[in-house]
């Protein structure tokens, strides 16, 4: 990437400053918001394309989010890391960015590098891990795959921005030593990798808002670390106008309305922004439009597009990142993984079996083709000669599900789908479109003058009984089922809430109707504010069915009539999602309660839990096999199958410390006290903060057990002169199985000044039963040095330090020594 950065610059230094000397100030300016929601606008004149861009960590949405527009939908963030392996991060990026080139966007928001500091934080399944070094790690790889097709990675938030509680306005306090050790590593990784943007934050930190925040974006991002590439505000995150300028922020989204525009052009003439400054943020953009080839004269761009076998390696990377929790064995031999042929009925139980969480919610998420479902792909793996028996024993969702496009018709043509017609204040249509789903985002490019939408249909009725409709949504609407009168409804988000929560978590008003076989049409009307062309709601509808004590006592049946029970638990994207935090760490509804109830009829149990954050599971001990499977993607349900078969190895080690229940969290609170978050903490957080504390957590960080089995025989290590740290660990696979194991580096301190271990370095290795393997790690000088907040600078503190070779932060398994050379 340093000859990338070199030649960029060189460019910007001669072709680049001659186009930003022929626009105007007030054209420069126009450059700088957003042109909508979605795009920078075009400047023809210098031959500068409107640029695109586009959420998000999980996938690339593109501009729209709707069916229409479908995209591979990837494991979650936290997934990626746990395969601590830079390989399958890098090739998820690559795939990520050949996406957003066969969508035309040239601008990629992810990655999402802040920290797991709580377990209850919303954001969590969309960021990496609690630890620096592994976040750093993954995060260069990841963007590393996404610019190698020629489009820019954003690496955000920055900064201090691990809580969605108040988020637009809380403010960070959080000393200068552990904002350096901890929190910004991964942020500089990125930008080393050579990342061409960074977004700014909606919070504070030090009391100053991070758009405004001169002392970080120009002190530490831009003259610290030499970052060349835009920063971007979060969308609506700018709320000044020279101060934001001044201080480095470059692009203000999203818009065309904002605090920059003729407001900044008025700063300019009246000397409290310097135009110098306004033209080193076009230079920078248009060095962004220039590597992703939005400017004319680029150079050619890599002829990458997303390729046939993308599906198989999203399979294959969820597989690989799922982590063995527990395998005890039952009859002699471990419960996973499990052979098809041992077996003649299976229940497959749970309502995350037939409906998969295969991502969170809010920016992250993107719509997919297709998502293949748990059931199905245990039950296509199994094959025909086993008796796969389903059932849902529990309610989760709070929301009535989805109106089925396959029970809908559109009421002008007959056709299945759901009729969406944009009105004016009149009524009169200004424009139509049939839809296939029944949730809708509409984020601008509304037709102009649209006052509502109106979604009609003729919904097919098979059940005749109580049928349970629902608008789900913020705002005013009108609601018509069949011959009844027109209810007018109110919905108002929690007190609070943000456009985000509007989304995930909106309100929802009920109406119960007896209704008899046949149709019934159904229309509901949302109110647009002509102000903010956005909406954001659902119609949606329950059909008679069983109760939930009636489920239950079906799950139990079915299990207690299997050969083995797999009970697939988990979270929604109601629960886990950006725009509020969790409030407490349990499964949502009566899951626990339908895992031991199964559990205590079968002994052959196994617990897939669904889920992108940790949860509590009192149950872990009395059930055999645990696999945690993230939230996998949208191939989720075949990469379950193939972890629980072995036809992959489910090789994944936790990034995060898993508690045994809230009360032992080190750092549990996302919610500021007076508009602030004290990071009191310091860098004991994590495992560090179990440590310290001396509580041993229910599965700690680094821990996933395979399915083979390693011992570690040697560890070597050596200095170089430039400080940096090589070792060479020797392990030995003596399972049964081909395996991958990986070998963490712990960093224990010495003499006067003992601390809890720190995670300095990993590495991997793939090995046959019985074969001997060593793996390289160097561990570099910076890492192991620390802030000296007094000088301003990074130390190495001499003398003798202790390295430990582990299989997580808890399982130490060789010690070495080194001598260091203070610096």
């Amino acid at each position: 990437m340093d000859e990338d950065i070199e030649r960029g610059r060189a460019r910007a230094d001669t072709v680049l400053v001659e186009l930003v000397g022929r626009l105007t100030l007030d054209q420069k300016v126009a450059l700088l918001t957003g042109e909508d929601f979605w795009s920078l606008p075009a400047v023809p004149e210098i031959g500068l394309r409107r640029i695109l861009l586009s959420d998000g960590p999980a996938g690339v949405r593109g501009t729209t989010w709707d069916e229409r527009d479908p995209s591979l939908l990837f494991p979650n963030p936290t997934a990626l890391a746990a395969t601590w392996d830079v390989g399958p991060v890098r090739r998820a990026g690559a795939l990520m960015g050949a996406q957003a080139r066969d969508k035309g966007v040239g601008w990629h928001l992810a990655p999402n590098v802040n920290l797991h500091r709580s377990p209850l934080g919303g954001r969590h399944f969309e960021c990496y891990s609690e630890d620096p070094v592994l976040t750093a790690t993954i995060a260069a790889a990841f963007v590393d795959g996404v610019q190698s097709a020629g489009v820019a990675s954003t690496v955000k938030h920055f900064v201090a921005n691990e809580s969605e509680t108040e988020r637009m306005t809380y403010d960070a306090e959080i000393d200068e030593t552990t904002l350096r050790e901890v929190y910004l590593p991964p942020f500089e990784a990125a930008v080393r990798a050579g990342a061409w943007s960074v977004m700014a934050a909606y919070n504070s930190v030090g009391g100053v808002s991070m758009t405004d925040n001169g002392a970080l974006i120009n002190g530490v991002l831009k003259d610290g670390y030499g970052f060349d590439g835009v920063v971007v505000s979060d969308w609506f995150a700018t709320r000044s106008t020279a101060a934001s300028a001044n201080a480095g922020l470059d692009v203000v989204m999203p818009g065309p309305q904002g605090p920059w525009g003729e407001a900044l052009v008025a700063a300019v003439r009246k000397g409290e922004v310097e135009e110098s400054v306004v033209d080193d943020k076009v230079l920078r953009v248009l060095l962004l439009a220039d590597r992703t080839g939005f400017l004319d004269g680029s150079e050619p761009l890599p002829p990458v597009t997303t390729p046939d076998d993308a599906a198989a390696q999203l399979r294959e990377i969820a597989a690989r990142a799922m982590v063995v929790l527990r395998n005890e064995e039952v009859n002699g031999s471990p419960l996973l993984p499990l052979d098809p042929w041992s077996v003649q009925r299976v229940a497959v139980i749970g309502p995350n079996a037939e409906h998969l969480t295969a991502q969170g919610g809010g920016s992250a998420h993107v719509n997919p083709a297709h998502v293949v479902s748990p059931l199905t792909g245990l039950t296509k793996a199994l094959g025909s000669m086993v008796r796969v028996e389903y059932a849902q024993g529990v309610v989760t969702q709070r929301l009535l599900p989805p109106l089925s496009p396959g029970s809908a018709s559109d009421p002008d043509t007959g056709h299945a789908g759901l009729r969406v017609d944009f009105i004016d204040p009149a009524g009169d249509v200004l424009g139509s479109e049939v839809r296939q789903a029944s949730r809708f985002v509409f984020m601008g490019g509304l037709p102009a003058g649209t006052a509502g939408i109106r979604v009609r249909a003729d919904v097919a009725i098979t059940a005749a009984g109580n049928h349970q409709f629902s608008v789900s949504g913020v705002g005013a609407f009108r609601l018509v089922i069949g011959d009844n009168a027109p209810m007018k409804i109110m919905l108002s988000p929690s007190a609070g809430g943000d456009l985000a929560e509007g989304l995930v978590r909106p309100p929802e008003h009920r109406v119960d109707v007896e209704i008899e076989p046949g149709t019934v049409r159904i229309e509901v009307v949302a109110q647009i504010d002509p102000e903010l062309p956005v909406a954001m709601f659902g119609l949606n509808h329950a059909a008679p069915g069983p109760s939930e004590d009636e489920l239950f006592a079906a799950a139990v049946a079915a299990a207690r009539a299997a050969d083995v029970a797999i009970v697939v638990v988990g979270t929604t994207d109601e629960v886990e999602s950006e725009g509020f935090d969790r409030t407490d760490l349990k499964l949502p509804g009566r899951q626990d309660e339908l895992v031991a109830a199964v559990a205590a009829v079968n002994a052959r149990t196994i617990v897939v839990v669904n889920a992108g954050a940790p949860v509590e599971m009192p149950w872990r001990a009395s059930v055999p096999a645990v696999l945690w499977a993230w939230f996998p993607g949208q191939e989720g349900g075949s990469a379950i199958a193939d972890a629980v078969t072995g036809a992959v190895e489910p090789g994944g080690r936790l990034p995060t410390t898993f508690p045994t229940n809230a009360d032992e969290v080190p750092v549990l609170s996302t919610r500021p006290v007076d508009g602030k978050i004290v990071y009191g903490e310091g860098t004991m957080f994590g495992y560090r903060g179990y440590e310290k504390a001396g509580v041993v957590p229910a599965y700690p960080f680094g821990h996933g057990l395979g399915y083979t089995t390693w011992e570690y025989e040697d560890i070597t290590a050596a200095v170089t002169a430039a400080g940096d740290v090589e070792l060479a660990v020797r392990v030995r696979n003596t399972g049964s199985r081909i395996g991958r194991e990986v070998v963490q580096i712990y960093l224990a301190d010495c003499g006067d000044r003992p601390e809890p271990r720190r995670l300095v370095g990993f590495g991997s290795t793939l090995a046959a039963p019985n074969e001997i393997a060593t793996v390289p790690i160097t561990v570099p000088a910076r890492v192991l040095a620390r802030w000296d907040a007094a000088r301003g600078a990074w130390c190495s503190r001499g003398g003798v330090r202790e390295l430990i070779a582990a299989r997580s932060a808890w399982d130490a398994r060789l010690r070495t020594r080194v001598e260091m050379v203070a610096s």
